[in-house]
């Protein structure tokens, strides 16, 4: 699948930071340490209701990490999928009479157009569940043939053939090793906790037959009316949601990779069992560290389709809204913060976007120095983008009113596009 296109990112002067971020997995901020490459994994949309203000807060976060270690001189190897096959698509398709894979298709370019438009920078490998189900299927096999996982009778209409990946198995895999999985080793959530969510994110923990009521589905045994691909000795089926982010990050990325990202809604179940998947097929933890952007509401309520108060970035485009405006207003909020959107949000960030653009016609070469090592520092520190934005109005706000001699308008606009992402 291809991803969206970019413009080259400029290259900077002066001295790079390592970075600071706050790890979900172990509650507590993490060095990353400075290396020659890093690895990231960004769970990417179901193609519905795209782009909203939430998916786009999540994927900017991570690009301002992608960004901050680009800075530093690494090498950054990113890659995101699209499920572009699961139930609330289907359910979304049926509802609108729209078929599933037109739905999707016409999902995905929107979002490619929001995520050029927001200059996120693209991963390597952007990669839909569809085309990766020939890989996953020879993983679910294999955990099947060691125990690992295990077939469900089906009941009340239900066929026979649904997968489930036994946790309680896992968990007793190389009980020796420090670095072993358990249950909330990402969510360090309680059961009761884990079984409400379990039910309200997709997970189905009131299913007959099951070992736990937390294991995951692994393959959907084919129903009718619904898409299904050959599953080998699986059967016809489709793969679950869980195995899908662990077969495609472990193909294309080292294990562990550094950084898995998403939105605070995937930290339990879709983290959790993304990891006990890839411990269960090879042994090695899935990544190094878990950060996780918090959630965008609207006016003080959750943004839903069913409350009708979804604000998409391309409504926002279609209506004359500078996307740099747009990027503004989510920097303008820390990461893990949960947040709302706003009328007054959106006019403090065109204000901030238009005070921006008329002092850096006055920067000065010194200005840029200044301001490309603050951003910097606050970018280090838990990537708090507000800290550097107030820094940029801050020298905004101190300017002389006459022009700037030594012209420094292009240095100071190739900071702020390469650290924050804004264009000028």
């Amino acid at each position: 699948m291809i991803a969206w296109n970019s413009t080259p990112v400029p290259e900077l002067d002066g001295t790079r930071s390592d970075i600071t971020l706050f790890d979900t997995a172990r509650q507590e901020p993490v060095l990353l340490g400075v290396r020659p490459e890093h690895s990231l994994y960004v769970c990417g949309i179901t193609p519905y209701d795209a782009t909203h203000l939430g998916h786009a807060a999540t994927y900017v976060a991570f690009d301002l990490l992608n960004r901050t270690w680009r800075d530093a001189g690494s090498t950054v190897h990113y890659v995101q999928n699209v499920t572009d096959v699961d139930d609330p698509l289907l359910e979304r398709a049926t509802a609108t009479g729209v078929d599933w894979r037109d739905l999707a298709a016409e999902q995905i370019a929107l979002f490619r157009e929001d995520m050029e438009a927001l200059n996120v920078l693209p991963p390597e490998q952007y990669v839909g569940a569809v085309e990766a189900i020939d890989w996953i299927v020879p993983v679910v096999e294999d955990l099947v043939a060691r125990g690992l996982a295990y077939p469900v009778p089906g009941t009340d209409g239900e066929p026979d053939g649904d997968v489930y990946f036994s946790l309680d198995a896992c968990a007793s895999l190389h009980e020796d090793d420090d670095a072993r999985w358990f249950l909330g080793q990402v969510s360090h959530l309680d059961g009761p906790t884990m079984l409400e969510l379990s039910a309200e994110r997709g997970g189905d923990p009131t299913r007959p037959g099951k070992r736990n009521a937390l294991d995951p589905l692994l393959w959907r045994a084919a129903r009718t009316g619904e898409p299904s691909w050959p599953g080998g000795s699986l059967g016809e089926g489709r793969p679950g949601w869980h195995i899908e982010c662990s077969v495609i990050a472990q193909r294309f990325l080292p294990a562990p990779f550094t950084v898995q990202g998403g939105g605070s809604d995937l930290v339990f179940p879709h983290h959790e069992m993304s990891a006990s998947h890839a411990w269960a097929a090879g042994g090695t933890p899935l990544a190094r560290h878990y950060a996780h952007a918090g959630m965008v509401g609207y006016d003080g309520e959750k943004m839903s389709k069913s409350r009708g108060n979804l604000v998409l970035v391309s409504r926002l485009r279609r209506s004359g809204v500078d996307p740099a405006a747009v990027r503004l207003a989510i920097l303008a909020h820390h990461y893990r913060s949960d947040w709302a959107w706003t009328d007054g949000v959106l006019e403090q960030a065109l204000t901030r976007l238009a005070t921006w653009r008329e002092a850096a016609g006055r920067a000065t070469r010194a200005d840029v120095d200044v301001i490309r090592e603050r951003i910097r520092e606050h970018l280090a520190n838990d990537l708090d983008a507000p800290a550097a934005l107030a820094a940029v109005d801050a020298w905004a706000d101190g300017l002389p009113a006459h022009a700037a001699e030594d012209g420094g308008r292009q240095g100071l606009t190739d900071v702020v596009d390469a650290l924050l992402g804004v264009r000028l």
